[in-house]
């Protein structure tokens, strides 16, 4: 008997057994072969591919969104620039972190000369914006932007629902309709757009973005540069970041 068995395969991925049966359900990674007994069997493709996956668990993808990107025409060009964009993240942490440390070390040795010391050179500890956290502050304000909107709609609903008052919900909904457009053109002026196939960077219009097929990192848009439609990962604009 060759390859992976199921729980092996979920030992080496340290994943449960069921979590290796449900994607096998889904259809996202499937037994290369059966043995006599009709025990599932896994490749060594099979487990990069179940490592591959894990990986894009990690980073927020959903089951569907996982499934999205593997059934592209050339996937491995979608999680190659995934994997490009999380080493960014991560190498500027690393960079930031040894900024605040080397900043850190160098204020203790100050301690002794607290006439030089000024509110720039202690502002300056927490260090400049990079793109992770840029993307993740407009995401939060999305958020932000949408929790009194999403109570609107709920609290009109249960107003109209439970009592019969059903004016509040109609002028409710017509708030909100009115701040959509407002809140989709502010995420869309901060996000740009990386194709997988050509690795330039583009903006797309509000219509594009919003219609698009999404997962949390990527989008399914045309690249204006080499005309693909692929799944391109989501970034942080260069003068949102400048602009802070």
């Amino acid at each position: 008997m060759s390859g992976y068995t199921t729980g092996e395969i979920a030992k080496l991925c340290s994943v449960t057994v069921r979590t290796v049966q449900y994607y096998d359900t889904r259809g996202i990674l499937t037994p290369s072969s059966l043995s006599e007994g009709g025990r599932r069997l896994y490749s060594e493709q099979d487990l990069e591919k179940m490592k591959m996956i894990c990986f894009l668990r990690e980073l927020g993808l959903s089951i569907n969104d996982i499934g999205k990107v593997l059934s592209d025409e050339e996937p491995e060009k979608v999680i190659a620039v995934l994997l490009e964009e999380q080493e960014k993240i991560l190498r500027s942490d690393i960079e930031e972190q040894q900024q605040k440390l080397d900043k850190t070390l160098r204020f203790r040795k100050e301690l002794d000369k607290l006439q030089d010391f000024t509110p720039e050179s202690v502002i300056d500890i927490v260090g400049t914006m990079n793109k992770r956290k840029e993307l993740r502050r407009v995401r939060r304000n999305m958020i932000l932007m949408a929790l009194p909107i999403t109570a609107v709609e709920y609290t009109t609903l249960l107003l109209w629902v439970f009592k019969g008052i059903w004016l509040p919900f109609v002028i409710g909904m017509i708030a909100v309709l009115a701040a959509l457009p407002f809140m989709v053109k502010y995420y869309n002026d901060r996000t740009a757009y990386i194709c997988p196939r050509c690795r330039k960077a583009f903006a797309a219009s509000v219509v594009k973005v919003t219609f698009a097929m999404h997962t949390p990192n990527t989008r399914r848009l045309r690249c204006p540069e080499c005309g693909q439609k692929s799944w391109c990962v989501e970034t942080v604009r260069e003068e949102a970041v400048n602009n802070g």
